[in-house]
């Protein structure tokens, strides 16, 4: 028994992440966000929001019930297929990072798990643009090399093939 297999035995287990807490999560972390930015631009108190504000995290809110992604549904400002349409996703853009330099000193560990995921969300996109891009790289090859093998004449395939029987021969 390795000195690694018994410190393991002390460890706590990790966990796996649960999926259901992370939409409830990332509501709460905009509606915190809002009000935040809300009450910096549009001169409101504690929790309240401006009815434009309440108008736009309402209509937020209501498309995040219904992600296409479901229960593991990324990070909104981080997602590549915004549920909202081009306007209101630049207002929420806008409004998010308006609010987050408010909710650094307001709710810092919010503020600091938010940073994290999105951290990792754009990790987990340039993994997955590596893996494309190697993969298309492969089947450009096979495709060129197809072509090279289709332009081949011939009297150059008859060669190639004579040159091939002469080597087995010597062998």
């Amino acid at each position: 028994m390795s000195i690694l297999d018994k410190i393991k035995k002390f460890l706590p287990k990790r966990k796996e992440p649960d999926l259901k807490k992370n939409v409830l999560k990332e509501k709460e972390n905009i509606r915190k966000t809002f009000s935040a930015y809300c009450n910096a631009n549009h001169d409101t108190k504690d929790e309240k929001l401006c009815p434009k504000c309440t108008a736009l995290l309402t209509n937020v809110m209501l498309k995040i019930q219904r992600c296409p992604y479901g229960m593991a549904k990324p990070i909104c400002d981080k997602c590549e297929t915004p549920c909202f349409g081009e306007n209101v996703t630049n207002d929420f853009l806008k409004t998010m990072h308006g609010g987050q330099k408010k909710m650094r000193f307001s709710h810092p560990m919010m503020a600091i798990r938010h940073k994290i995921a999105s951290l990792g969300m754009d990790y987990a996109k340039m993994e997955r643009d590596k893996k494309s891009t190697d993969k298309q790289k492969e089947t450009e090859e096979k495709a060129k090399a197809k072509i090279a093998n289709a332009t081949r004449s011939p009297k150059s395939l008859a060669k190639s093939s004579k040159a091939k029987a002469k080597k087995k021969k010597k062998k």
